[in-house]
């Protein structure tokens, strides 16, 4: 717990969470159509849609969590934030048929490639994952503000954490909609960024520590079973194995990204297709900040209180990792200065980041696919943003009521927050519909709609096969563990999801409606696709060749292989720009397109950066 803040930190603090519903609110005063209430009149900036999607995507749990995870297991806990493959899936696959479409919701989106049932499947089925999540979000967020504020003179119970962040998310984003949230978003990750950025740079500052390269190499001082800035475990692993991170870690990366209605709803409302590719790309670089100032910070802790408190008087580390960012802050912080109080407002900012994101995706699901859908067809703009006003309010009612319910003292063993962790069940249906059904024409709806419903039960009975029988097996468990990891479990379902959806459209259901893939206008085939993917790999394969087989260690080689990696992405930017009609005629007809082609390229290479960057950083700290 803090002690006594100080009256400067209580100014600073008050300040600076005064600033959030204040701009929400002012927001909120212009009169709202349905497209301005749900997607900001889809005049969105870059700037701002990347603001959003970083706070859509990050909370106080998440923040606190990622230190106490660098402080107990390590920097491997950065595969979380390392999300390229799915942004460039998204920017270059999926969002210019989104945006093409004109859509609300991405359920829009599977009517108009499969029918109303996909449509109507996909709103069930997210609506319960954000349900879900929402709860868990109300009952962190409360357990934090009980934690911060605990011993500072401004403590709260339970049931009054989870009215707080209530009333201050519903004072903004009942009336403002999305053009609030995005702007409170981008305030909140400032807010989020900065409280962050000073535990980390006052914890490397120490003088056990000696900056990041001191970090480096005190941990290269270790044994190396003892090390914690390496981010590759065993394939046993239970919690973060190598092969779950490449598998299925990455396809919930990507549909986080790519099929996700709470954070793809920020691409919808940009101003354009280029405002949209640089928001997305731009807080993938935000994201990969993460591990240098969040988890770093929790291994320089490590380090520090296992210096620190191994002097003292029967030395030792007893308290849990997850206190470990709070006593950061107790302990390297300077008091009287209002850092203390700009910190604190920077997490009480993460709480409410993620909660007014999901209030406003199931608000615009319930209103566009249930509401205007089946209840009320021929719904004025002004009874469209009634209603979801109004479901703002009823999945506020809903959140707090089951978390209440819910609620147990000990945060480890919390039901509400275990059920959460298994939404992965439902989301390998999902991807594999949308994945598919983008790709290949062949894909048909009554498949797509049995695939998704399909997804948990191949997930239960993947689980159920692997843990009663294979796992039992010494040499199956040597490899990947006695008990089957998620990340296993979500790739397996995947697999058997995307068989049955093949199978089924080849066989019993073949598909009857191909002018739903013809109206989606995809910018890349399956065989680009797959030529692009292949390319990039066998560029890896190189320099993991030269790692394991050339006796290079993979510091050596993290340049190279980013440079190389870029250079993928000069070419392909040269091939585009060089595809551009170069006859001033020509060039004046299809001047639109010029522009379009010239950001596209501009795009390409902002991208490769964010992808060689990624890249350099698995290798150098493998």
């Amino acid at each position: 717990m803090l002690s006594q803040l100080q009256t400067i930190d209580i100014v600073v603090l008050v300040l600076m969470l005064a600033i959030m519903p204040s701009a929400g609110i002012i927001i909120a005063l212009r009169k709202k159509t349905a497209e301005d209430y749900f997607l900001a009149g889809r005049n969105i900036r870059w700037w701002a849609v990347a603001g959003s999607v970083f706070g859509t995507n990050v909370s106080s749990f998440h923040l606190i969590g990622m230190l106490g995870i660098g402080y107990s297991i390590g920097f491997v806990q950065a595969h979380y934030e390392i999300v390229f493959p799915a942004i460039l899936l998204l920017c270059f696959v999926f969002l210019t048929s989104y945006r093409r479409l004109d859509v609300f919701t991405l359920s829009q989106y599977l009517e108009v490639r499969y029918n109303d049932k996909a449509r109507l499947l996909y709103t069930i089925l997210l609506i319960l994952i954000i349900l879900v999540q929402l709860v868990g979000a109300f009952y962190v967020g409360s357990i934090t503000l009980q934690w911060l504020f605990g011993g500072t003179g401004f403590d709260m119970s339970y049931a009054t954490g989870l009215l707080l962040i209530g009333l201050i998310t519903c004072s903004y984003t009942i009336w403002g909609g999305m053009e609030s949230i995005v702007v409170t978003d981008t305030i909140q990750t400032i807010m989020m960024l900065a409280a962050g950025t000073a535990v980390a740079y006052f914890t490397l500052s120490q003088p056990e520590i000696g900056g990041f390269t001191g970090l480096l190499h005190l941990d290269a001082a270790q044994p190396r079973e003892l090390q914690k800035m390496h981010l590759y475990l065993p394939s046993n692993h239970p919690n973060l194995p190598w092969t779950g991170v490449f598998t299925g870690l990455l396809l919930q990366h990507c549909f986080n990204f790519s099929t996700n209605q709470f954070l793809v709803q920020r691409v919808l409302a940009a101003n354009s297709d280029s405002d949209a590719r640089k928001g997305i790309i731009a807080s993938g670089f935000l994201k990969l900040t993460i591990p240098f100032f969040s988890i770093s910070a929790g291994v320089a802790a490590y380090y520090l209180f296992q210096s620190r408190l191994a002097a003292t008087v029967g030395g030792g580390m007893d308290f849990n990792s997850d206190n470990a960012f709070l006593k950061l802050v107790e302990t390297v912080i300077p008091h009287g200065t209002g850092l203390v109080g700009m910190i604190l407002a920077g997490l009480t900012a993460a709480t409410f980041s993620s909660v007014d994101s999901m209030m406003n995706a199931a608000t615009t699901l319930l209103t566009v696919d249930v509401y205007q859908k089946y209840v009320n067809p021929k719904a004025t703009d002004k009874q469209i943003v009634r209603f979801g006003r109004l479901m703002i309010l009823v999945m506020v009612v809903a959140s707090i009521g089951l978390a209440l319910w819910t609620y147990t003292p000990d945060r480890t063993n919390n039901f509400m927050l275990k059920v959460s962790a298994q939404l992965s069940y439902f989301t390998p249906g999902i991807m594999v519909a949308f994945f598919v059904g983008v790709l290949w024409r062949g894909a048909s709806a009554r498949a797509a709609v049995v695939a998704m419903a399909a997804a948990p039960f191949y997930g239960l009975l993947t689980e159920f096969i692997y843990n009663s029988f294979l796992g039992t097996n010494p040499d199956v468990a040597s490899v990947f563990g006695e008990k089957l990891n998620f990340m296993h479990r979500v790739f397996l379902t995947f697999l058997l999801t995307l068989t049955t959806l093949i199978s089924l459209s080849r066989t019993v259901f073949p598909n009857l409606r191909p002018e739903g893939f013809e109206r989606l206008r995809v910018d890349i085939n399956a065989g680009q696709l797959a030529r692009v993917v292949g390319l990039f790999l066998l560029v890896q394969a190189v320099f993991i060749g030269l790692v394991f087989l050339g006796g290079f260690s993979p510091q050596s080689v993290a340049i190279w292989a980013a440079l190389a990696t870029f250079g993928l992405f000069l070419k392909s930017e040269r091939v585009n720009r060089d595809a551009e009609p170069e006859r001033k005629g020509e060039a004046t007809v299809r001047s639109s397109l010029t522009v379009h082609h010239s950001s596209f390229n501009n795009d390409l290479l902002w991208a490769g950066l964010l992808t060689s960057v990624s890249v350099g950083v698995l290798y150098y700290f493998a």
